[in-house]
């Protein structure tokens, strides 16, 4: 990968027009809802009488200026990586030998994911933690995504992301580095160990680490009760949730038009995904991740017109099913309630040297739904690691 030979790191604030912020508020009024359709259901899309809620609640009560006034006490910094503008944020500790990790979202996610880590991440004395575990933080916005926009190229493979993960901690002087992710996060993160081993201390992930595309009968038949329950969730999963990736893979532009052009459409195509992934299924997806958090991603999305753009990048690459050479560095997984990771489908690829499930709550957005849970496994394998 050729990268450019400016090598700067800008100071990055939020601070989005008067006139978009009025742009979004008068739009959303302005919607126009379909008549609903039979049945009104989840089945279908979402409940007219929740969509409407939440369109005005957007359009009402939400605060975008109070959000990013908090989002700018974050340190965030911009630099151009091979051509594409890349937006992260940088916590460091004030524990001087913390160790450095790097954080990765996935779709449709955001760095917002985050954000509310950095306290028990960066200074977990004052989070009721041990001094040791303490973390300096970085947090990119992956290619396509947020303000890592406009995008400039294509080919964003999670090898390229990964190349460029690595640019960015060259630029930030961490030699060596661990690093945890989820959703696309966390296919990056094992990528960016294949591509330098020798600077990855270790991998951590919430979620699958590969899908699988054709297990026989032999090794299903092998495979433990938990495994074999995961896998029919991913069977499901690709027969009645994966509509979506076919969209998104194959004409990323036209559901970017729409995307960019309704926030209502925007807010819809995540919200979807929100209420499907997240857990217990029957409690509301706003209950769960919060109604704030979930408006913020819908709004950081709109503001820079990234539904296509992330749409490209996160699933047109062609990665379901594809077997990965094992870096040889030590990775974790933590598997939640909903999660599809199967231990004995990601043995040959990754060195797993830890792997704790947790059946019984959680869903895919580990970082909002269990923070706790995810603080502490991560914790955990560094700790181990680092004996």
């Amino acid at each position: 990968m050729t990268t450019t030979q400016d090598t700067t790191i800008t100071p990055f604030r939020i601070d989005i027009p008067q006139a978009d912020v009025d742009d979004l508020t008068s739009r959303l009024r302005a919607t126009r809802m379909p008549a609903p359709l039979p049945g009104d259901d989840w089945d279908t899309g979402i409940p007219s009488g929740y969509l409407q809620e939440l369109v005005s609640a957007w359009a009402t009560k939400f605060d975008w200026r109070d959000l990013e006034a908090r989002l700018n006490e974050v340190p965030q910094f911009t630099t151009v990586i091979d051509g594409q503008q890349i937006h992260f944020a940088h916590v460091r500790s004030t524990v001087p030998d913390a160790t450095p990790v790097l954080l990765t979202h996935g779709w449709p996610g955001s760095f917002l994911e985050f954000l509310h880590l950095i306290g028990p991440l960066t200074d977990p004395e004052s989070h009721g933690g041990d001094r040791a575990d303490a973390m300096h933080l970085i947090i990119p916005s992956l290619p396509g995504f947020g303000f890592s926009t406009p995008l400039h190229s294509a080919g964003w493979t999670t090898t390229h992301i990964a190349e460029t993960w690595i640019h960015l901690m060259d630029r930030l002087g961490y030699d060596r580095f661990a690093a945890h992710g989820g959703d696309l996060g966390a296919t990056v993160s094992p990528e960016i160990a294949r591509v330098a081993p020798e600077r990855v201390i270790g991998v951590h992930v919430n979620g699958a680490l590969s899908f699988p595309s054709d297990v026989g009968e032999g090794a299903r038949a092998a495979m433990s009760a938990r495994d074999q329950d995961r896998l029919e969730l991913v069977t499901t999963f690709m027969r009645e949730e994966s509509g979506y990736i076919a969209i998104q893979s194959t004409r990323p532009g036209l559901i970017g038009v729409a995307l960019s052009d309704s926030p209502a459409a925007q807010l819809t195509w995540m919200l979807d995904k929100f209420r499907a992934w997240t857990w217990p299924l029957e409690t509301l997806p706003d209950e769960i991740l919060g109604r704030e958090w979930i408006l913020a991603n819908a709004s950081l999305y709109w503001f820079t017109a990234s539904g296509g753009s992330s749409a490209y990048v996160g699933y047109a690459q062609n990665t379901w099913g594809a077997a990965p050479r094992n870096s040889g560095v030590p990775t974790a997984a933590i598997q939640f309630a909903h999660d599809v990771g199967i231990h004995s489908q990601s043995t040959d690829a990754n060195t797993i040297v830890r792997w704790n499930d947790i059946g019984d709550r959680g869903g895919h957005f580990a970082a909002l739904e269990e923070p706790e849970l995810l603080i502490d496994d991560l914790r955990s394998f560094l700790r181990e690691i680092h004996r």
